[in-house]
Formats: C-alpha cells, sequence, structure tokens
C-alpha cells in the first residue's frame, strides 16, 4: 500500500512536471513568436517612415536619428510584451526603468538641451550647410549640424564648435537665405560743389555697373547736411554672391570718379580763434589784437601774459 502511494505522489509531480513544462514551452513559442513579429512590423514602420521624410527631404542625420528611435521604442514595447507573456512582472521593471531615465535626465540636462536644440535646427531648418551666418556671437560658414553641436569656420579661418542651446536659444542671422542683398553707402561732397554734378556721377556709377540690379531701382539721393559735407545716400541691390566685391568696388569708384568730375571730399577740419589777453583779462596788444587767427588742428584756448 505504501509503494502505490509513493507512486502515485510521483506520478502526480511527473504530470505536474509535464503540464509546467508544456506551459513553459508553450509561454517561450508564444514569446518567440510576438518577438519576431514585433521586431518586422518594428522594421518595417521604420522603412516607411524613412521614405516619406526621404520624401520631405528631410536632413540625414534627423532622417537615421528619428528612424532609429521609432524602431528602438517599439523593440522596448515588444520586449516588455515578451517579459509579460513569459509571466515576468513588468510593472517593477517599467519603473526601473522610469526612475532611471529621470536620473539620467537630471544629470545629463545641458546635453538633453544641446539635443533638443539640435532637433530643432534639423527639424526647422534656420540655417544649413554652406550658409554665412552669424551665431552665438560669432559669424562663419556652417560646416556641420550636429545633434550636440555646430561646427562653423569663421571668416578668417578659425573652426568653431558652438553647442546647439547656444544656437537656437538666440538670434540667428542668415546671411545666405535671401538671393540678393543690399548695399548702402554714404558719400559725402563739399558744400561748395555742384549738388547735380555729384548725384549725376554716383547715377552713372550704379547704372554701369551689370552687377547691379536694376529691380528694386537703386537709390541716389542727399539725405544729410553734416557738419562738413553734404552726404548722399546710395543703396543698391545686388546678389548674394556678389554684394561684397560689389560694394568694395563701389566704394573705390565713387571716390575716382568725384574727384574725376570735379568735386572734392571734405574731411572733418575746425577752425580755431586765439586771442592775446592783457593783465585785466582783456583782448590786449598781441597777434591779430582783437582779431581771429586760424590755427588748424588745435582747440580753441586762452593765454595770458603769465602764461
Amino acid at each position: 500500500m505504501q509503494t502505490d502511494g509513493t507512486g502515485s505522489v510521483l506520478d502526480g509531480w511527473v504530470d505536474a512536471l509535464i503540464l509546467t513544462a508544456g506551459d513553459w514551452v508553450a509561454r517561450i513559442i508564444l514569446a518567440v513568436v510576438i518577438f519576431l513579429v514585433g521586431r518586422y512590423v518594428a522594421r518595417l514602420v521604420r522603412s516607411l517612415v524613412v521614405r516619406g521624410m526621404e520624401r520631405g527631404k528631410m536632413d540625414v542625420t534627423l532622417r537615421g536619428f528619428l528612424s532609429n528611435i521609432l524602431y528602438w521604442t517599439m523593440l522596448t514595447l515588444v520586449g516588455i510584451a515578451v517579459l509579460g507573456t513569459l509571466g515576468i512582472e513588468v510593472l517593477s521593471f517599467v519603473a526601473i526603468l522610469g526612475a532611471a531615465g529621470l536620473a539620467v535626465g537630471l544629470a545629463f540636462q545641458g546635453t538633453l538641451s544641446n539635443f533638443a536644440s539640435g532637433v530643432m535646427l534639423l527639424l526647422f531648418r534656420p540655417l544649413a550647410v554652406g550658409d554665412a551666418v552669424s551665431v552665438g556671437g560669432s559669424s562663419g560658414v556652417v560646416r556641420d549640424i550636429g545633434l550636440f553641436t555646430l561646427e562653423m569656420d569663421t571668416f578668417d579661418g578659425v573652426r568653431m564648435i558652438v553647442p546647439n542651446s547656444k544656437v537656437y536659444g538666440e538670434t540667428i542671422t542668415n546671411y545666405s537665405t535671401n538671393p540678393t542683398r543690399r548695399i548702402d553707402l554714404v558719400a559725402g561732397v563739399s558744400y561748395d560743389d555742384d549738388l547735380e554734378v555729384a548725384g549725376d556721377v554716383l547715377r552713372r556709377i550704379v547704372t554701369s555697373d551689370s552687377r547691379i540690379l536694376p529691380e528694386p531701382e537703386p537709390t541716389v539721393a542727399v539725405t544729410e547736411l553734416a557738419d562738413s559735407s553734404v552726404n548722399f545716400t546710395v543703396r543698391v541691390w545686388t546678389t548674394a554672391e556678389d554684394f561684397w566685391q560689389t560694394s568694395w568696388d563701389l566704394t573705390r569708384r565713387i571716390k575716382d570718379d568725384l574727384e574725376a568730375a570735379g568735386c572734392s571730399i571734405p574731411y572733418p577740419q575746425r577752425d580755431l580763434h586765439l586771442f592775446d589777453a592783457g593783465d585785466d583779462g582783456e583782448p590786449g596788444d598781441g597777434p591779430g589784437e582783437g582779431e581771429s587767427e586760424e590755427i588748424p588742428g588745435r582747440e580753441p584756448t586762452r593765454r595770458s601774459d603769465a602764461a
């Protein structure tokens, strides 16, 4: 009787083990199926998203980054589903991941700020590689836009690496976005010169240069009666590529052509008057005696005999 009882217990254990093993085998097979199907779906979704971003002409760096983020997020969800299928408690696992993510976020707050700014730069494209820009207090040509930093070469050939948070968080001046730019120049002539002659010379200069666009129409006008000159303002439009060379050439031609036409370009002068003072402080016998003496280049002074 005792042997029969022991056999029954063993048979029960075997049956329970078989049921448990069968249950685990079924769970493992189901988990494998979920993982394989989930990975296939994640790859398919990533491929479709990449194609959509390619049609939208999104930046290559941002395209690869966002597609990978989407892929690994979907794989994480698949992994959680697999763990649940195997009977593993996932709530505590998710809580641990959340706490770890919060700690990492606080530790890398500055880095995440640069990352977020990099995503915004790549998404909205306020600047592109090859653009001449002024950002973060520096000016130069953009060489690379990364997820964390922006690389640019200054106009004097120095490579600068600027954190993306400094770029996106401040004003961005892009000199390459618009195809045309305006040149503003000021030309001064003497009060004794003929303004009609000077104006004709300036208008002839701007109309004879093929790099200057006819529209918007160039402007040549008297804009200021300055201390020592009558100032003309010359405003013309040219392509962004020709901006600097055209500006330099116009500056040189304005000087040469105005002088050739008999106009003078004055420079600041000051007429100073010196008086000799007697013992009583009144003008005495000295150079000019009450008359002004002009001495360029010196400040007005009074001199006395004591001096």
